[in-house]
Order: C-alpha cells, then structure tokens, then sequence
C-alpha cells in the first residue's frame, strides 16, 4: 500500500560534515537575522549562559534556529539536488 508512495519521494542526502556545515551556517544566519530584526530579543526566560547567545531570551533563540532549520533543510536538499552535497 505505501511502496507506491516510497517511489516518488525524493532521494535524502546521508549525514556528512559538508551537510552538519550547512545546517550550522544556516543557523547562525538565522540567528544573526533574528537578532537584528527582533524588537524585544531578550523577553521572557533566560538563557543559562546569554552573553554566549547574544542576549537573546529562550523563545527568541527557539524561534531563530526553528528558522535557521527551515532554512536549512531548504538548502540541503537543494545542494543535493544540484550535486554540490
């Protein structure tokens, strides 16, 4: 019942340290992002160590690598699809 379903998913890239790369860069411009562009970075509860995270709160953290993930996995597979990873 599901075999016909496998057929047409796409190919996953294997884990290498060119696609652990790509996710941290993904990230981290994530990050850089949210820390320009949120109004209130450092609402709501603390981070144990936030001079290491820019003074970003927990949820602003959570929301810019939840975005870096998104990002990342968009360039991923891109990068697969394109034969670069």
């Amino acid at each position: 019942m599901l075999t016909p379903l496998f057929a047409i998913a796409p190919a996953t890239v294997t884990w290498s340290p060119k696609v652990a790369l790509v996710m941290i860069v993904c990230n981290v411009i994530a990050i850089a992002v949210g820390k320009a562009t949120i109004k209130h970075p450092s609402e709501g509860a603390k981070l144990p160590n936030a001079s290491f995270f820019g003074g970003m709160g927990h949820a602003a953290l959570l929301g810019t690598t939840s975005l870096g993930h998104i990002i990342g996995i968009g360039a991923i597979q891109g990068l697969a699809a394109r034969g670069v990873l």
